[in-house]
């Protein structure tokens, strides 16, 4: 060292003096120490058990928009290609053009049988009469059973054109429950005349919800008492409109049998099916 505090033979790159520490001066870790990982401790890629809960699986998520589809039934099915949707509230007007629009594209055999009925009912009451009281007693029953079996073919025709169908001379006679028809059309026929004795109004009002008994006889297959009581039930579901369709359709007979008689051939068809739509209108079903 000389004076002055330099010392020539230290080195400038360790001023320090202190000495370097030694190449590889720190030894490599021990070869293994450590043990492997044990095998199956770690799953292989992609493969991480689910999460906890009820998470779906990998491929459970529902689809984009993944809302479930509305349930089966609900609803119901849209009206076919080229049918008018089903109508859900009842007009005076409309049940009137609808039976003039069914009674105009089938008019021939809608003339047709209501012309046969009235010739049957004309040959009945003139070949059975008889001045003896109990025969014609009996042939008075015989004449209304066959007036009620009448009246059903009609109820049955006017069923096919709401159901879509032109009838023919035979679809008017397509009803098996003859004897429920016969049952039901006595019993409100007794329950008619007892209310026509009791200061007529009440006549009115057992005919008037009455009405569709033949309607529930031959389209639901019900049984007489039944019959009954569901037409009473439909009708007062919707007694003014009914009464208001009643009255118009009353009238249109005047009008018919005013014409001397021959309006009838034309009325008669129309208010029967016009009666048969408000009824499906009534209870949902089926208009075509």
């Amino acid at each position: 060292m000389t004076s002055g505090g330099y010392d020539p033979d230290k080195d400038p790159q360790n001023p320090g003096g202190y000495p370097p520490p030694p190449q590889g001066g720190y030894p490599p870790p021990p070869q293994g120490n450590y043990p492997p990982p044990p095998q199956g401790s770690y799953p292989p890629p992609g493969n991480y058990p689910p999460p906890p809960g009820d998470y779906p699986q990998q491929g459970g998520y529902p689809p984009p928009g993944g809302y479930p589809p509305p349930p089966q039934g609900n609803y119901p099915p849209p009206p076919a290609f080229g049918e008018s949707p089903m109508p859900t509230q009842l007009s005076v007007g409309t049940a009137i053009g609808y039976g003039f629009d069914k009674f105009k594209e089938n008019a021939l055999v809608w003339v047709g049988i209501v012309l046969v009925a009235a010739i049957i009912q004309g040959v009945l009451n003139f070949v059975l009469s008889s001045d003896n009281v109990v025969l014609s007693l009996i042939f008075s029953v015989v004449v209304g059973v066959v007036a009620l079996l009448i009246q059903a073919a009609l109820v049955r025709g006017a069923l096919h054109e709401v159901d879509g169908i032109k009838p023919g001379f035979g679809s008017f006679f397509q009803f098996g429950n003859v004897a429920a028809v016969i049952i039901a059309g006595i019993l409100v026929g007794i329950a008619t005349s007892i209310g026509f004795v009791l200061l007529v109004i009440p006549g009115i009002v057992i005919t008037f919800f009455t009405w569709w008994t033949f309607q529930f006889v031959i389209d639901r297959g019900d049984e007489p008492i039944p019959a009954i009581k569901a037409s009473a039930q439909a009708i007062a579901s919707n007694g003014g409109t009914l009464f208001v369709l009643a009255l118009a359709l009353v009238g249109i007979n005047i009008v018919g049998a005013v014409l001397i008689g021959i309006g009838l051939l034309v009325s008669i068809p129309i208010t029967i099916i016009a009666g048969t739509y408000a009824y499906r209108v009534t209870v949902r079903g089926r208009v075509a």
